[in-house]
C-alpha cells in the first residue's frame, strides 16, 4: 500500500514535471466562513485538475509501451498528456455523456477515445479488455498505489504552505469520489502535519463515503443517480481507498447542488480561479452554514480540485 516513501518517491518523479500549486485566500471568503480559508488551488495544475499527478508516477513507475484508463474526464486528460510527454500510446474509456470540454481535451491530447453508456455498460470490463488486447498498463481513476502515491503529493504540499502560513492544526476538505485524492492526501499528512485532518466532501446522491464512514464499513451509492459534479460520482470507494479514509479522516460533509454553484460563482470573482462543480465542492462545505457546523478551528484548508467545466455549466453558476 501507499506510503509516506511512495509519496515522497512520487514527488521525485514529479519534480519539474507538476507544478507546485498556490494556496489562496480572500478576506470576503473568510468574512462568510468566520475563519481562515485556504485554498490550495489543484484546478491550475497541468489539464487544470489534481489528476496529473497520479498519472505522471504512475507512467513514470511502470514505464509501460502503452496505457488505458477510464474516466470521466480529468483523469483521462492527465493520462493522456503524460502518455504523450512519455511518447507512448493511450487509448480512454470516457461516459458519452461526459462534459463535452473534457471529451474534445482528450483527444485533443492525442488519445484514442472509447465512449460507453454508464448505464448500461462496465467501465471496468472494458478497460481490462482494451488493456488485455493491447498489450498496455491499465492505470485505474483512483484505486491504484502508483495514482494514490502521486495524488499524496497534494499533501506534502499541503504541510508546508500551511507551515509557512502557521496553520499547525485544521480540518482539510477534500473533494471526493473514489478517494485516490483523499487517500493520498490523508497519508502524507499523517507523516507531515499530524494536526491537519483530512474531511471528504462529496454532493448530495453519491455521498457513499461520509454514510461509510457513519456505518463502519464500505457503503455503495444508488446506481444511475445523476449530478453535475461529474467528477465524482465512483460508485463507491476503491478496496486501496477506503480503509485510508476509514482509519485517517474525520466525518464526511456532503453538499447540495445549489451550493456549489454558488461557489463556483465566488470562487471566480474572489479567488479568480474556474472551477467545475466538483472541484468546487470542498470550498461550499467550508462556506455553507449547513453541513460545516462541525468544522472546528480558526483556519480551513479547501481543496479545490478540478476546474474543466463547460461554459454552460459556468454561465449557470454566474447566474445563480
Amino acid at each position: 500500500m501507499s506510503d509516506i516513501a511512495a509519496i515522497e518517491a512520487a514527488a521525485g518523479r514529479l519534480k519539474g514535471h507538476a507544478r507546485r500549486t498556490p494556496l489562496l485566500s480572500s478576506p470576503f471568503l473568510d468574512e462568510i466562513a468566520g475563519r481562515r480559508v485556504l485554498v490550495k488551488a489543484e484546478c491550475l495544475q497541468h489539464t487544470g485538475a489534481f489528476k496529473f499527478r497520479g498519472a505522471w508516477n504512475a507512467l513514470c513507475a511502470l514505464a509501460p509501451k502503452g496505457v488505458v484508463a477510464f474516466s470521466s474526464g480529468n483523469h483521462a486528460q492527465a493520462v493522456a498528456l503524460a502518455a504523450r510527454l512519455k511518447g507512448v500510446p493511450s487509448v480512454i474509456v470516457m461516459p458519452a455523456d461526459a462534459p463535452a470540454i473534457k471529451i474534445a481535451n482528450t483527444r485533443a491530447l492525442g488519445a484514442e477515445l472509447v465512449l460507453y453508456d454508464r448505464e448500461k455498460e462496465d467501465r471496468d470490463a472494458i478497460g481490462a479488455a482494451l488493456a488485455s488486447e493491447r498489450g498496455f498498463a491499465l492505470i485505474k481513476p483512483f484505486d491504484m498505489e502508483e495514482v494514490i502515491a502521486g495524488q499524496g503529493t497534494t499533501g506534502l504540499e499541503i504541510a508546508e504552505q500551511a507551515g509557512a502560513e502557521g496553520v499547525a492544526g485544521a480540518d482539510v476538505l477534500v473533494p471526493c469520489g473514489g478517494g485516490g485524492l483523499s487517500a493520498g492526501i490523508a497519508l502524507a499528512l499523517e507523516a507531515r502535519a499530524p494536526g491537519l485532518r483530512v474531511r471528504t466532501v462529496e454532493p448530495e446522491g453519491f455521498d457513499d463515503v461520509a454514510r461509510s464512514l457513519v456505518a463502519g464499513r464500505a457503503l455503495g451509492n444508488v446506481p444511475g443517480g445523476a449530478s453535475i459534479c461529474d467528477a465524482l460520482m465512483a460508485p463507491q470507494a476503491g478496496a486501496l481507498t477506503w480503509p485510508v479514509i476509514q482509519r485517517l479522516c474525520g466525518p464526511g460533509l456532503v453538499v447540495g447542488e445549489d451550493a456549489v454553484l454558488r461557489v463556483m460563482a465566488l470562487a471566480h470573482d474572489r479567488l479568480k480561479i474556474v472551477l467545475e462543480p466538483g472541484g468546487a465542492v470542498a470550498l461550499a462545505a467550508a462556506l455553507a452554514s449547513t453541513g460545516a457546523g462541525s468544522i472546528e478551528g480558526e483556519a480551513v484548508i479547501v481543496v479545490a480540485s478540478g476546474g474543466n467545466v463547460d461554459r454552460a455549466v459556468m454561465a449557470r453558476a454566474l447566474e445563480s
